[in-house]
């Protein structure tokens, strides 16, 4: 499991998802289909019953999750997420150097980024997930 990345059990409460809007819903159904990729409510801070968009995982490894407004937010770890943002296929999250943010405005960029997440639990390296980027 990576660096400040909450495992399934220490979320809490499981939910189901809510639906999201547009691209983002686009992008949630496109992730849930990754092989093993677990859906659930993703909450807000603090709390076990205000929901804030859908958490993404596999087993109890995070994937990442979508917010309500559509902003992405993507555990691929610091070396990957270096590249994405030299790269401008991803911005810095601001709290941890484990995740980026991506914008599910532009769908199949933001699908790619998760399907790179789900590889790199599934043991793909970081050379071979960059090489992918290409």
């Amino acid at each position: 499991m990576l660096a400040d990345t909450m495992s399934r059990t220490e979320k809490g409460r499981v939910a189901s998802p809510p639906k999201l809007e547009g691209a983002a819903q686009r992008v949630a159904e496109a992730v849930a289909a990754l092989p093993g990729v677990v859906a659930q409510a993703h909450w807000e801070i603090g709390s076990q019953t205000a929901v804030n968009g859908v958490d993404f995982y596999v087993g109890e490894d995070e994937v990442g999750h979508i917010h309500l407004d559509g902003e992405a937010h993507i555990a691929v770890g610091p070396a990957l997420g270096r590249t994405l943002i030299q790269r401008r296929l991803a911005r810095r999250f601001p709290w941890s150097s484990a995740f980026v943010v991506v914008d599910t405005a532009d769908p199949d960029r933001c699908v790619k980024i998760f399907a790179l997440r789900r590889a790199q639990i599934a043991g793909v390296g970081v050379d071979e997930l960059l090489a992918a980027l290409v």
